[in-house]
């Protein structure tokens, strides 16, 4: 049985995923500063909750070798 290539490349896909996603909430880290407090905790709650979404579609592929 060989090893397959999906699993570290899935891995290195979710640390991109990762790095794209803290950049992208980055910035808007100066438009979201000068929101209230509980708004800047409601948005940073909710950005870091997003980016789990794209995560179930890519660990299948990565278990299975299909997107579904």
């Amino acid at each position: 049985m060989t090893p397959s290539w999906r699993k570290p490349f899935g891995m290195f896909a979710i640390l991109a995923l990762i790095l794209v996603w803290v950049a992208i909430v980055a910035s808007f880290s100066g438009w979201v500063g000068r929101w209230p407090a509980l708004v800047q905790a409601l948005f940073y709650v909710v950005t870091g909750l997003v980016w789990i979404a794209p995560l179930k579609p890519l660990l299948a592929w990565m278990e299975t070798g299909r997107w579904r």
